[in-house]
């Protein structure tokens, strides 16, 4: 077995009592105390998520904008230096390569933030599309750290970090200074469905960087986050995770993100025809968000039933909502079963899903 990769705030998390486990390649903490105080801190306060396993990638060129728009799905055109797009990238076939973030800092210089258990798979695809652009391509990913602060009180954390006013930086947007002396790329982004703000820094300063959030927090109700609160906090707020709701099956529109996908932007782009065509003719298959009034967890492959028992789809994504008290989960199911009455059997008894629209829980974003 390989040797597991490491960020820079191993130790950091170690001497915190974190657990540590394996995370696509990554010893990465996957809870602190609890992982339901830890979700339940960045709902009512704030949370503080080491992210650095996530791959960065430089893309500038004369043309840099022009194949960022020809690569995803969204419109790379409406950017703006200090804006950040989320968007899916796609294969010929529809199917997604990977989510991502573009952050435009200037005209012909982008920045990308991509997942880590993807990042040789994503750059590999982006060089060979990048092959006929007048742009070059640069995998950051060994240079920065990345820090997420998630919650109510993010904001006024970072803020007492920092002399410039993070009040003028709106959601999804970015802006370039000092957090407690460390130069950081500031982006109002995040994957909890709360406020707050992830930095992007040099490696070496992750430490540095750390302490002095922890410390700035320790009166806002801040807690050490980890991997178990990410997953259940972007579940309640009914974000996809590549690998589950997206996948190279699963295109942006079966996984209800067609607000991603802009057909009309101007120009082909990767996956285009195929997407028209889903769009045009219906995808046999969609993904559905559920809870089940029950606190068993309905885990992933777990097979959803109709009414007469046949299999009509499968649980993408299950855990416990800290703050419903009840399981929830995410499914891919046959289109025209999607309106029925749907189960999942737990050890012998039948639990019937209801289908909800994401977030399960209020959330508010800045």
């Amino acid at each position: 077995m390989s040797e597991l990769k490491r960020t820079p705030l191993r130790d950091f998390h170690a001497a915190h009592g974190a657990r540590l486990v394996d995370f696509a390649g990554w010893e990465m903490p996957v809870q602190y105390r609890s992982i339901l105080e830890e979700h339940k801190a960045v709902r009512r306060s704030a949370g503080l998520f080491d992210v650095s396993h996530m791959g960065e990638v430089d893309v500038r060129g004369p043309e840099a904008g022009k194949f960022l728009n020809h690569l995803v799905t969204n419109d790379v055109t409406k950017l703006f230096p200090g804006r950040v797009l989320y968007s899916p990238m796609c294969y010929p076939s529809g199917g997604v390569v990977d989510d991502l973030l573009v952050y435009m800092r200037g005209p012909d210089d982008y920045f990308l933030c991509i997942n880590a258990g993807n990042i040789d798979k994503d750059l590999a695809w982006i060089r060979e599309q990048a092959a006929r652009f007048s742009v070059a391509i640069t995998d950051r990913s060994a240079d920065y750290a990345l820090l997420a602060v998630q919650g109510p009180r993010a904001a006024d954390i970072v803020q007492s970090l920092i002399g410039a006013k993070l009040g003028v930086v709106k959601y999804y947007h970015f802006v370039e200074g000092t957090v407690a002396g460390v130069q950081c790329l500031i982006s109002r982004t995040g994957y909890t469905g709360e406020d707050g703000f992830e930095l992007y820094h040099a490696a070496d300063d992750a430490v540095k960087l750390a302490e002095a959030l922890l410390a700035a927090g320790s009166s806002h109700g801040l807690e050490l986050a980890g991997l178990g609160a990410r997953d259940s906090l972007r579940l309640e707020a009914g974000y996809p995770l590549y690998g589950h709701e997206i996948t190279q099956d699963i295109s942006p529109l079966t996984a209800g993100l067609g607000w991603t996908v802009k057909l009309e932007k101007g120009g082909d782009f990767n996956g285009r025809a195929a997407l028209v065509a889903e769009q045009k003719n219906g995808a046999p298959q969609k993904v559905v968000y559920f809870k089940t009034g029950d606190r068993r967890i309905v885990r992933a492959d777990t097979p959803v039933l109709e009414e007469d028992g046949a299999v009509v789809g499968k649980v993408l994504s299950g855990t416990l909502s800290p703050l419903l008290n009840e399981a929830i989960g995410s499914a891919l199911v046959a289109t025209p079963k999607s309106a029925k009455p749907l189960s999942v059997d737990i050890r012998g008894t039948r639990l019937p899903l209801q289908l909800v629209k994401p977030p399960f829980v209020p959330l508010k974003k800045n």
